[in-house]
């Protein structure tokens, strides 16, 4: 069975999918999912109306602490799952493992296990130039711009040995599905 720990940080954009998502496969793959969510989540979460969702899906949410806090890097080292996925990525999130901080659960995990080369899996919704529409908490639609900065981000991510960017909610279930086959 898959193992996989799902970081979540305070990223509305494309949530929705992304939670849908975690529970389909979780459900069709009898996949082992741990969530670990950043500080933010819980309120993004709570603001789509899934987080009752996700807790009666998953039972044990984890939430930030602190940067080690619960010890998810701890168990990523050590080899309790098989990849690391974090979907969805904030900017901000993006920005700092692209420039090295590693100040937060999500981010600090993310480092730790890059260093012991576990798969790390991130989907940043504004992972491309132009225009992202994505759902707002009432239904209604709202079109991002991306800013250069964020895709420049991203861009740094693709070049990280150790990261794979998923550039679609899409590229999460083939990512999941490719290692199940192993």
């Amino acid at each position: 069975m898959l193992k996989i720990a799902w970081g979540i940080t305070g990223c509305g954009d494309k949530i929705v999918d992304v939670v849908n998502l975690m529970i389909k496969l979780k459900r069709e793959l009898n996949l082992d999912i741990d969530v670990y969510l950043s500080k933010n989540a819980k309120m993004v979460l709570k603001w789509y109306k899934l987080w009752n969702k996700l807790e009666d899906e998953f039972y044990d949410l984890r939430e930030e602490v602190n940067a080690n806090a619960p010890f998810l890097a701890g168990k990523l080292q050590t080899g309790k799952y098989d990849i690391f996925l974090v979907a969805p990525a904030t900017a901000n999130t993006t920005a700092k493992i692209a420039h090295g901080i590693a100040d937060t659960l999500i981010t600090n995990a993310v480092a730790q296990a890059m260093k012991v080369r576990m798969p790390v899996y991130i989907f940043p919704p504004d992972n491309k130039p132009g225009e992202l529409t994505t759902l707002l908490p009432n239904g209604k639609t709202l079109t991002l711009y991306i800013r250069d900065v964020d895709v420049e981000n991203v861009n740094k991510l693709r070049k990280m040995e150790g990261i794979e960017v998923l550039d679609t909610v899409e590229d999460i279930e083939k990512v999941i599905r490719k290692h199940i086959k192993k």
